[in-house]
């Protein structure tokens, strides 16, 4: 249970630090480059061993988090564009909502066990996830065009979600945990400084100091989100379609009551019934677990 709800408490934490980013003017680009190398030296840090260019470069996980990287980064730039063209709450909902891929995925291919309890416990779960996210305002009404960038939205995290449990459980042995989340971000910050190294030889970025701040207060909680996310999965207490699913209502309901506490944000009857709806899911998802 520990390892579930500090990735829970992580995931929270990387809210209220994108809610700051506003409020300081950060440049969201620059911090989240300087994000993912924090996080990247946070898991080395993290290892217990030392690990060289050669155990990881040959280990069997290597490859795919080099794809897991780059998918990291991309995913994160079309949330950016997709805020922009169609608003938060679409991004937030098609974010939240790919948590489906992973839960079928492991149903599908893994199997995985479910009852009358936990199957309305998804099924709530979605719901509310959909309810608590969606605040009615700052989105546009979206054609069939328009729809494009959030479906990618959808995916690509979905895919994150099910390519981490896939590869924890296929190729990750407990040791290399740390290691292995340090060098999905490795990837990450790569791509990232290259693409900030173009940005700047055109002229298009300043770096500031306030930007590298605060990218190491997300890259922190944004690697033990992850780390977590990993040790709740090998955890055996829930499946994995249960983890993702209380782990995913647990985050937009945790972070919807830190926005009303600390930002004072106002939410509408439907984000309270989403809250409520939250809390049933987890009760009925964990009830389907017995």
């Amino acid at each position: 249970m520990t390892p579930l709800i500090l990735s829970i408490l992580a995931s929270t934490c990387i809210f209220v630090v994108f809610k700051l980013f506003d409020r300081f003017k950060i440049h969201t680009l620059q911090a989240i480059v300087v994000n993912y190398i924090t996080a990247c030296i946070t898991g080395f840090i993290a290892f217990n061993g030392s690990p060289t260019v050669e155990s990881i470069t040959t280990a069997p996980w290597f490859i795919y988090t080099l794809g897991l990287g780059i998918l990291f980064i991309t995913v994160f730039n079309l949330m950016a564009i997709t805020t922009q063209r169609s608003g938060l709450s679409v991004v937030s909902v098609a974010t939240k909502m790919s948590v489906v891929i992973p839960i079928i995925f492991g149903l599908v291919y893994y199997r995985e066990s479910l009852g009358i309890f936990k199957t309305l416990g998804i099924l709530m779960a979605l719901v509310a996830v959909y309810l608590t996210s969606s605040k009615g305002k700052g989105s546009a009404s979206l054609g069939m065009k328009q729809w494009l960038l959030p479906a990618l939205v959808f995916l690509g995290s979905g895919i994150i979600d099910t390519s981490i449990k896939f590869l924890e459980d296929a190729f990750v042995s407990e040791n290399d945990v740390p290691v292995f989340s340090a060098t999905i971000f490795g990837a990450a910050a790569s791509v990232g400084i290259l693409t900030l190294l173009y940005l700047k030889l055109r002229g298009k970025v300043t770096f500031e100091l306030k930007n590298v701040i605060g990218g190491i207060a997300l890259g922190i909680p944004n690697y033990f989100s992850i780390y977590f996310l990993v040790k709740a999965l090998r955890s055996g207490l829930f499946q994995s379609s249960g983890i993702f699913t209380v782990n995913n209502v647990s985050i937009v309901m945790l972070s919807t009551l830190v926005g009303i506490l600390l930002f004072r944000e106002r939410i509408l009857l439907k984000n309270w019934l989403g809250i409520f709806l939250a809390v049933v899911s987890i009760f009925l998802v964990a009830l389907g677990q017995l």
